[in-house]
Order: C-alpha cells, then sequence, then structure tokens
C-alpha cells in the first residue's frame, strides 16, 4: 500500500475519471453531461471528490455534496456542518484490501478540517452488502426512509444514514 495516495481530485483527475467511464459506457452523451455538470459543481465549491491512487492509477473514488439543493430529499442530510457522502467506489480488482478505508479516513479528516461536524450517505434498502459496510465505518444513526424516483424512471426505497465526526 506503500504507492497509494489520497487525495482530493483536480480537475484534469476528474477529466480522465470521467473519459474512462464515457469510453466503457453505453450512454456516452448522458455519460458527458454528468462530467460537465461535476466538473461545474467541482469548480462552484458544491461537491469534493476524493481518489484514491496506486502507481498513478485511480482505485477508488468518494463524492462529497455540501449543497442542498444538490441532493434528493435533502432535509437531515446536508447543511453547513453536514456533509452527504456518495459514489463510492473501489475497482473491483482493489476491492477488500484496505485501499478504500484509507480514503475514507482521508475525505472524514479532510472534512473535520473544513468545520464539517457528521456526514451522512443513502443505501438502497435492499442492499445488505454496502448496509453492512456502512455500518461498519460508523453509519449507525438512521435518519430517514424515502422513495426515491430518479431521472431515467427508475425507482428505490432508500434508507439514509449518518454519523457524527
Amino acid at each position: 500500500m506503500e504507492n497509494y495516495i489520497c487525495k482530493i481530485a483536480s480537475i484534469e483527475d476528474i477529466i480522465k475519471m470521467y473519459d474512462e467511464e464515457i469510453y466503457n459506457c453505453s450512454n456516452k452523451e448522458k455519460m458527458i453531461e454528468w462530467k460537465n455538470m461535476t466538473i461545474e459543481r467541482v469548480k462552484n465549491g458544491f461537491t469534493i471528490i476524493y481518489i484514491g491512487l496506486l502507481d498513478d492509477l485511480i482505485i477508488s473514488e468518494c463524492s462529497v455534496t455540501l449543497n442542498p439543493t444538490l441532493v434528493n430529499n435533502s432535509e437531515n442530510l446536508v447543511n453547513d456542518k453536514t456533509a452527504y457522502l456518495h459514489a463510492f467506489n473501489t475497482k473491483e480488482e482493489y476491492q477488500n484490501k484496505g485501499y478504500f478505508s484509507k480514503l475514507f479516513r482521508f475525505m472524514i479528516d479532510d472534512l473535520k478540517n473544513r468545520g464539517y461536524k457528521k456526514v451522512t450517505l443513502g443505501v438502497d434498502k435492499k442492499n445488505k452488502k454496502n448496509k453492512d459496510i456502512y455500518t461498519k465505518y460508523g453509519f449507525k444513526e438512521h435518519i430517514k426512509d424515502v422513495h426515491e424516483e430518479y431521472y431515467d424512471g427508475t425507482t428505490a426505497d432508500i434508507e439514509y444514514y449518518g454519523k457524527e465526526i
């Protein structure tokens, strides 16, 4: 793990991440739209993207939203002292090796230094694996349950959790 570095993604890092996704996805137009939107949100200070690099390869990531207007059902999920976490990802071949745990600790330390006191996240009610992982990371405070409807017409029952930092 000595060649693994955690950092806040630069605009160049974000472009690199999305360009790889765009190359490998079927809905390139939508992914380009997400890329441009993410870059604007980062530039405006509404979002922070944390990444873990192994030998300069991005292998893990997590996004944090700081603006309540960008989070569905944001009440009790994001404000000036509460950050909303989402888009946790580690490339499959690097999972269960401690990389994301190191990135998570880096992210929490950075958010504390920025004055945040709490972090929140949402998880699909049916996703036991992720719920177990989030419990391991200390997300035990149940905030609320919401039936979400997404832009593409899909729906999900989401449970929201928080933890003090």
